[in-house]
């Protein structure tokens, strides 16, 4: 069997394995993929699914996007995109209004720099649609400023800005 261009993602496969002291069987069995399959992938016999990637990276405790890139499945700058909203979205310290809210910003961030996010008409956070479906000032349902489509947190903006309250 050729060796598939899949990177050098079987190389890194074996070493993040190493690193982790799991045999080929344990991460075969912790990823729920077969041992002569993870075994193809790591020897770049096998291009596995993006599925099986993320079960492996799983498996390791990795980045599933890091996976993806090398894998030939994402580009870096969508790896790079996507890695931000992971760790915005697993931070335990900050709420779900407060983790969308957040990335309402860094997407606003990144198309006053030139990179404009793909969009659905969905909230890029969680694929649900936008709490108050209100376009913004881009066009976007609820993504008129940086406070997003919170109603308290503009309810608490116009308090401020009334002293007599």
């Amino acid at each position: 069997m050729a060796s598939l261009n899949v990177g050098n993602l079987g190389e890194y496969l074996r070493e993040q394995r190493r690193a982790a002291q799991l045999s080929l069987r344990q991460l075969a069995d912790a990823a729920g993929v077969s041992n002569p399959y993870l075994s193809q992938i790591e020897r770049g016999l096998r291009k596995p699914s993006a599925d099986v990637l993320q079960q492996v990276a799983k498996a390791l405790r990795i980045s599933a996007e890091t996976l993806y890139v090398r894998a030939g499945i994402l580009d870096e700058r969508e790896r790079e995109e996507l890695e931000t909203r992971a760790v915005i979205l697993a931070d335990p310290s900050i709420n779900e209004r407060q983790k969308n809210v957040l990335l309402q910003i860094y997407d606003s961030f990144r198309r006053e720099n030139g990179f404009v996010p793909e969009t659905d008409g969905t909230d890029e956070a969680d694929g649900r649609p936008p709490a108050d479906g209100r376009p913004g000032a881009d066009g976007r349902p609820g993504t008129d400023d940086a406070v997003g489509a919170d109603p308290t947190l503009k309810a608490d903006a116009r308090k401020d800005d009334n002293p007599h309250s």
